[in-house]
């Protein structure tokens, strides 16, 4: 600089560019941390499916590899609480962390009652479906972190990647609640009509899941997926589900047949992770990339201003020679004033096109979100007002999706819109009775 200062427009400009990258390196230490929680629930996923298998009585050999599978959860989740340890939360004064501190919290919170659970699962002092309810709701405090970070996040390619992964993640995660439901129905010799319906309901949220995930995903991850659709293991996953909606009180079939659900389902899930794996990644890579990049534009944006700063000294120095050697009543030359207004207008005009660019990429990345939040709260709020349980929630929307031949987020959209319980809502105590039947 010379030894001389910056006009404030300038350097008010280098600093946006430097808070850019701030917030990008920010971004780049939270996806870190998604990716190790990324791990850490596929841990626990195998976990809780040795748990469900160990506690169907049907498989007690599988306890030594269920104890390997909880060491290894518990080595991943120190890893977890060792990045969370790193967050200095005394520098911490962004407001969009507040959701996301807020699940973190959330997260730990269950973390911490998994020992005394797994103690209970050992001495089948905790039935197979209360277990499973309980990993459920922990694996999905877990997501609501990934789910947040997505939500937050500045940078539409990095946002393109989380939303990728958030939604793979949420599909995978509920074939994992398909493979304890199918150990259960099996174990039992039959399923239930409301146990197949449920079987309906997760396979219809993964194909909503995976096909979010393919808008978003890149083209490596996206052919590993559909080398996955086309396997064996998928194949044969299929026609097990087959066989499970013609199960009966009156057609029961072999109990032993809830271990090759579970073993195919296992292979199923980790070839899923082959996926997962690929989208981490992906994810960690955009981010080096971005870094890179705004690093690249900030030396240049510098190198720039620092120009235009020399432009503008030079039209200081013009000006006051000019006052110092003319008449009174002659105005000064202002032409290289005017070049630098030009030169910075210039600058300004190209900086807010290139924001408003990237905020309409990040509108479109996080439209899935804003989607999914909709129907989130589509559900409790159901719940709340009709008295209904989250899977009656769940076919109500459903249901009124097919009726009226709309998107299940259509559905969400409208009944949030309406200020009050309406009359159109009264016939959803009859369908949500129904559906328990």
């Amino acid at each position: 600089m010379h030894g001389r200062k910056m006009p404030a427009t300038l350097r008010f400009m280098l600093a946006s560019r430097r808070s850019e990258l701030l917030g990008l390196e920010d971004l780049a230490r939270t996806c870190e941390l998604v990716t190790r929680i990324s791990q850490l629930v596929h841990a626990l996923q195998k976990e809780r499916g040795y748990s469900n298998i160990y506690l169907s009585g049907n498989a007690a050999h599988q306890r030594q590899q269920l104890d390997v599978l909880s060491l290894e959860a518990e080595a991943l989740e120190r890893e977890v609480r060792l990045d969370l340890d790193r967050i200095d939360l005394d520098a911490v004064s962004t407001a969009d962390k507040t959701r996301l501190f807020t699940r973190i919290a959330y997260a730990l919170h269950s973390l911490d009652e998994l020992p005394a659970l797994r103690r209970r699962i050992r001495e089948h002092a905790i039935s197979m479906q209360d277990a499973t309810a309980t990993l459920v709701r922990l694996i999905g405090g877990l997501l609501a972190v990934v789910f947040e970070a997505a939500d937050t996040a500045a940078d539409p390619d990095i946002t393109r990647c989380l939303v990728a992964l958030f939604n793979f993640m949420q599909g995978k995660e509920l074939a994992g609640q398909e493979r304890a439901l199918g150990v259960v129905g099996f174990a039992s010799g039959y399923f239930r009509a409301d146990m197949l319906e449920r079987l309906e309901h997760l396979l219809e949220g993964q194909e909503r899941c995976f096909a979010t995930f393919s808008r978003f995903t890149s083209p490596a991850a996206q052919t590993l997926w559909q080398a996955l659709c086309a396997s064996e293991t998928n194949i044969n996953a299929c026609r097990l589900r087959d066989i499970a909606r013609r199960t009966s009180p009156g057609a029961a079939v072999e109990p032993q047949l809830c271990e090759l659900w579970f073993e195919l389902h296992t292979h199923r899930i980790d070839a899923m992770k082959q996926v997962e794996t690929r989208l981490e990644q992906d994810l960690l890579q955009q981010c080096r990339y971005s870094i890179e990049r705004i690093r690249k534009d900030l030396q240049s944006h510098r190198k720039l201003l620092d120009g235009i700063a020399d432009m503008h000294a030079a039209a200081e120095q013009a000006k006051l020679f000019s006052v110092q050697a003319s008449d009174l009543d002659t105005p000064p030359p202002d032409g290289m004033t005017a070049m630098v207004a030009r030169s910075t207008l210039e600058l300004l005009l190209t900086q807010s096109v290139r924001l408003q660019g990237l905020n309409e990429e990040l509108r479109e990345a996080r439209q899935a979100l804003d989607e999914r939040k909709q129907v989130e709260r589509a559900k409790q709020q159901l719940m709340r007002q009709q008295g209904f349980s989250e899977g009656e929630a769940y076919g109500w929307l459903r249901q009124a999706a097919m009726n009226q031949g709309l998107r299940l987020e259509e559905v969400a959209q409208r009944l949030l819109a309406l200020a009050q319980p309406s009359a159109e809502l009264a016939p959803a105590r009859t369908l949500g009775q129904r559906s328990r039947h």
